[in-house]
């Protein structure tokens, strides 16, 4: 029998034990707890309906009901609460993750750190200086309300940035006011 999900028409449905299914559409799929059993859901984390999509917060489910899951799905749910809900996951488990222990909280700690820095927002091969990259950049690299700045920096250095962005060194990195290899000038 196929039903209706947040994804669209089930194909296939996984029964985990009662209140518990896995519903796999064309496109994507995930959890459906019945009300019971997404009230074990802790509330810092609890999905309104019962459903809980397969990418991250299927893991919301593999930590409440770890019975029903083998170790290795475990783990990687853990891993995966860390990354994209990390506050829920401090509130639920009592810790305080540190940098290195959840790409969401990095990425926080990046953008506080650079706020007030030149962070790069887009990026081309220079065609007019070869071994150089042209970088349009904005205060703290979310914002345009200080304004855009263009800067060349050597391609290898920007190619080694962090995950985050690449920050901008003044002292280092020039100013381009020159000709632009973006296919259209940016203001």
């Amino acid at each position: 029998m196929s039903i209706r999900t947040p994804w669209g028409k089930t194909e296939t449905a996984e029964v985990h034990t009662d209140g518990i299914v896995f519903y796999s559409t064309a496109s994507h799929g995930g959890f459906k707890l019945d009300c019971e059993r997404n009230a074990l859901v802790h509330s810092a984390w609890r999905n309104r309906g019962g459903w809980y999509e397969e990418d991250c917060e299927a893991a919301k489910v593999i930590v409440t009901f770890p019975s029903l899951f083998a170790e290795k799905a475990i783990e990687a749910a853990h891993r995966t609460l860390k990354n994209w809900f990390p506050d829920a996951y401090e509130r639920v488990y009592g810790v305080t993750l540190v940098p290195g222990e959840s790409i969401k909280k990095d990425k926080q700690f990046f953008r506080q750190e650079h706020a007030d820095d030149w962070v790069v927002i887009s990026a081309i091969a220079s065609k007019h200086r070869p071994g150089f990259v042209e970088c349009v950049a904005t205060k703290g690299g979310v914002s345009e309300k200080h304004g855009e700045r263009r800067f060349l920096v050597p391609a290898d250095e920007y190619h080694a940035r962090s995950r985050f962005g690449f920050v901008i060194d003044e002292a280092r990195h020039a100013p381009h006011d020159g000709p632009s290899s973006f296919p259209t000038r940016l203001r």
